[in-house]
């Protein structure tokens, strides 16, 4: 009697070890299921990962390849930067040299002119007083002959009151007239001297002015312009 107890008390706590470690063996495959769906996660997040480092290292090199590319681009660009600041400079001397020359240009034919008017004013002065002497010369040589003339009908008068009746006094030849002596103070123009080129008639100094003005504008346009593109 007593060992059939005891055998139902030990039959009893083996089916409860038995329900203790089903469960227990329940609770573990959930908690592997559990951790079986973690791997899965884990794996598709290392995999995202290592996706994601080669396409960084993949854009790594394509930044250093552009890297250098900008690097090189920007030498040259500098480079040609130089040259044509250069080049401007140049172009500006040359612009501020041919505004120089335009001006000397301008002064030199406005003093060109100025002499021209000065010298055709002398050359008609001398003109109007060389006329003016050659005149009065004539002037006093008709004169001289005129009192010449008159004082030889005044000597032949008493000689013809004095001859016979039908006597002809004899008539004086005419005298030849005295060839007109050139005046040795009249205008005598000497070998032209060589004139500085004058102007062309269809180009002013009010022409040329406004061709500097308008030279001068432009060039400050140009330097503004090259300012702007160094900035």
């Amino acid at each position: 009697m007593t060992s059939l107890p005891l055998g139902m008390l030990i039959e009893a706590l083996v089916a409860v070890l038995l329900l203790v470690t089903i469960g227990y063996c329940w609770i573990l495959n959930r908690r592997l299921q559990r951790l079986r769906a973690d791997e899965e996660t884990l794996r598709a997040t290392i995999s995202e990962l290592i996706t994601a480092t080669e396409i960084a290292e993949r854009a790594i090199l394509g930044l250093k390849a552009t890297a250098n590319d900008a690097d090189k681009t920007l030498g040259t660009r500098l480079t040609q930067a130089e040259h044509l600041s250069k080049l401007l400079a140049g172009q500006l001397g040359e612009g501020e040299a041919v505004l120089t020359r335009i001006s000397q240009i301008a002064e030199a034919a406005r003093t060109a002119h100025t002499a021209e008017d000065a010298r055709r004013a002398a050359e008609e002065e001398a003109r109007q007083r060389a006329q003016a002497q050659a005149h009065a010369q004539a002037q006093a040589q008709a004169e001289a002959d005129a009192r010449r003339l008159a004082a030889a009908q005044q000597a032949a008068a008493p000689a013809y009151q004095q001859a016979p009746q039908g006597y002809v006094a004899p008539q004086p030849a005419p005298r030849p007239a005295p060839p007109a002596a050139p005046y040795a103070g009249a205008y005598r123009p000497s070998a032209p001297a060589p004139a500085a080129p004058a102007p062309s008639p269809s180009v002013s100094a009010r022409d040329i002015r406004a061709a500097a003005a308008e030279a001068t504008a432009r060039l400050e346009r140009f330097r503004k312009k090259s300012g702007e593109a160094a900035a």
